[in-house]
């Protein structure tokens, strides 16, 4: 069992991270080199959640993958359109998917997608379904003037997972879960609201190395036997952190630190992390991935190439370094009346 095929979307507009220190009146480099991020996307006002996930999963519906045999859709996202009334049925009729399909909405913050990915791997594999789709999207708030402002952007990324015609097999997953407050948003809020002390070390940290080091020992691999990392990326800051206190080097880190041109993508970051490897990797590697989703809880998955992603690849156009070479820049007026459209 593994991924059929997969895709992803960014929004074509960009901001750069100089213009939100200006607006903010900090000094211009600041922010961006303490966080290792130079630019975010940024949703255009006719973007959601659900339009990035139609995107994304068309492009990898595009890519291989049969209409006819999903029969489970999972979307994670933090900025579901609806609060009442789901993504998935949205998504899928869009897509022109079978209406005999199991279908919901995911919320664990920025792990929400990769829980898509464990429900629907579990549906394919007890044989409820031939193939599902498991889809990461988001347009993250940010409350102007705030920390979350410098990096909270749009995009999406979708996995079909199946039994055969795999490009990458999924060979383990291992999660964990702890109430942590370190990020939340109450209901009727527009903005959420994040606890500084708790952020790093006792959730990021501790629930990323937690799941990391479970699933090394399950698998019984030493972090130099593994060909690619991905740790979830609020920033460019704690994946490197990571990646180094848990042995990996930052060659192996390298490929999936596109946060630095796209920003947070929240639920879809992970996703678009493995998605931007899968864009670059050969036969027989292994890429380990580690989520975090705050409140608190990570997955981790191992997955391993097979000779058919870089014979299917050869005919595929837009990979996601494709998307971000193609960022259209806005400045900071611009990127005020999107964000403001959005909350009226």
């Amino acid at each position: 069992m593994g991924i059929v095929s997969y895709g992803a979307y960014l929004p074509q507009l960009t901001i750069f991270l100089a213009e939100i220190e200006k607006a903010q009146a900090k000094e211009v480099g600041s922010v961006s080199a303490s966080l290792k991020v130079k630019q975010k996307t940024v949703p255009d006002f006719d973007e959601d959640s659900a339009t990035i996930a139609v995107e994304a999963a068309g492009q990898a519906l595009g890519r291989g993958g049969d209409k006819k045999k999903i029969s489970s859709l999972f979307i994670g996202s933090e900025s579901h359109p609806y609060a009442v009334k789901p993504t998935g049925t949205m998504v899928a009729q869009a897509l022109g998917l079978s209406e005999n399909l199991s279908t919901a909405d995911l919320q664990f913050a920025c792990k929400a997608g990769t829980q898509a990915l464990q429900i629907v791997a579990s549906f394919v594999l007890s044989g409820f379904g031939e193939q599902g789709l498991a889809i990461g999207a988001d347009t993250a708030q940010a409350e102007p003037g705030d920390a979350l402002e410098f990096t909270a952007s749009a995009g999406g990324a979708a996995f079909v997972l199946g039994k055969t015609k795999l490009l990458a097999k999924m060979l383990a997953t291992y999660s964990v879960a702890a109430d942590i407050p370190d990020f939340w948003r109450r209901v009727g809020e527009s903005y959420p609201q994040h606890a500084g002390r708790f952020t790093a070390e006792p959730a990021y940290f501790k629930q990323v190395f937690l799941a990391t080091r479970n699933l090394l020992t399950e698998t019984k691999l030493k972090p130099q036997e593994i060909d690619f990392c991905i740790f979830h990326t609020p920033n460019g800051k704690f994946p490197r952190r990571a990646a180094k206190k848990l042995g990996f080097t930052q060659e192996q880190l390298a490929p999936s630190l596109i946060v630095e041109q796209i920003g947070n993508t929240y639920a879809g970051a992970a996703m678009l992390a493995l998605a931007a490897v899968l864009d670059q990797a050969q036969p027989g590697q292994k890429i380990l991935l580690t989520s975090y989703g705050s409140g608190a809880g990570a997955d981790s998955f191992l997955f391993e190439t097979t000779n058919l992603l870089a014979r299917k690849r050869k005919k595929w156009t837009n990979f996601v370094r494709e998307q971000i070479a193609k960022l259209e820049k806005i400045d900071y007026q611009q990127y005020q009346a999107l964000m403001k459209a959005r909350h009226h």
